[in-house]
């Protein structure tokens, strides 16, 4: 029985989904990034994001995958393409303007604010009320396990503790999508592990899309409910893996036959697009 029944393809026996293959939220239309050096990030890409997915953009450091989720986020501009949003909400100049959520590779929180106050930021900066936005940051602070440091400041957490409340931080705004750059990359596999297991929970509390940003094919595939692989520079999506195991996922299926199958594939369009790139140049 193929590991991905939505098939389009067949790499070593398991079926490999088209990209675009699903009713976008979403859509990322030839869209390509050069920097004013004359550096192309990203180049040509095409991509559609369905609501509730869980989408983990994979590939070498350096292939344009931060490049890209900062494209989506609206922190960057797209030298050519389109960044379509199906929404009803709009600014004042008639751009769309989805619930984003963003968390970094590193915390960047405030040292001299407690953790309270640093989940309060994007409220405040909404200008809601502190005593209005209690409620919401307590909510945050308890959906990552942090009900009891409400008063601790950053220097007293440990690195998945600092990690947790970035989290928090990007949830108290309640988003729809929620956008992740390689967040877990600077911990040790153990809290890795568990905040892992964190972050699915959340995804399906909170009805979130996810985006996450990775070069750990053992961590995109237990994440996510497809695995985009980008090329490395200039980065352009190579393949696109449905991970058809369903949620909660656990210990169970991180040592499953299953899973080793599915990371055995998403490892080799990995190494099939650094290998396209090498003879490219």
């Amino acid at each position: 029985m193929a590991l991905y029944p939505e098939s389009g393809g067949a790499l070593g026996g398991v079926a490999v989904r088209p990209i675009g293959a699903v009713k976008p939220l979403i859509r990322i239309g030839g869209v390509t990034k050069t920097y004013s050096t004359g550096m192309l990030a990203v180049a040509k890409t095409n991509l559609d994001i369905g609501r509730g997915e869980f989408i983990s953009l994979l590939g070498p450091s350096g292939c344009g995958k931060s490049t890209l989720l900062r494209l989506v986020a609206g922190l960057a501009e797209p030298s050519s393409g389109t960044i379509e949003w199906p929404t009803s909400d709009y600014d004042a100049t008639g751009r769309p303007m989805p619930k984003l959520g963003f968390v970094f590779q590193e915390p960047t929180l405030m040292p001299w604010a407690t953790v309270f106050d640093n989940i309060y930021l994007p409220l405040r900066l909404s200008r809601i009320r502190r005593n209005a936005a209690t409620d919401r940051i307590r909510a945050a602070l308890a959906s990552v396990g942090l009900e009891r440091f409400a008063d601790a400041y950053p220097r007293q957490l440990s690195g998945g503790m600092k990690m947790r409340v970035s989290i928090a931080r990007a949830l108290v705004t309640e988003p729809a999508i929620l956008l992740m750059d390689e967040p877990f990359a600077a911990l040790d596999e153990i809290t890795r592990f568990r905040l892992n297991d964190d972050l699915l929970k959340l995804f399906q509390a909170y009805e979130l899309t996810v985006i996450f940003v990775t070069h750990s094919v053992f961590e995109s595939v237990y994440l996510s409910n497809r695995v985009l692989v980008m090329s490395a520079r200039p980065g352009r999506v190579i393949a696109d893996l449905p991970i058809a195991a369903p949620y909660p996922r656990g210990d169970d299926f991180r040592t499953s036959q299953p899973y080793s199958e599915m990371c055995r594939v998403a490892s080799a369009e990995l190494h099939r697009a650094m290998g396209d790139a090498n003879e490219e140049h």
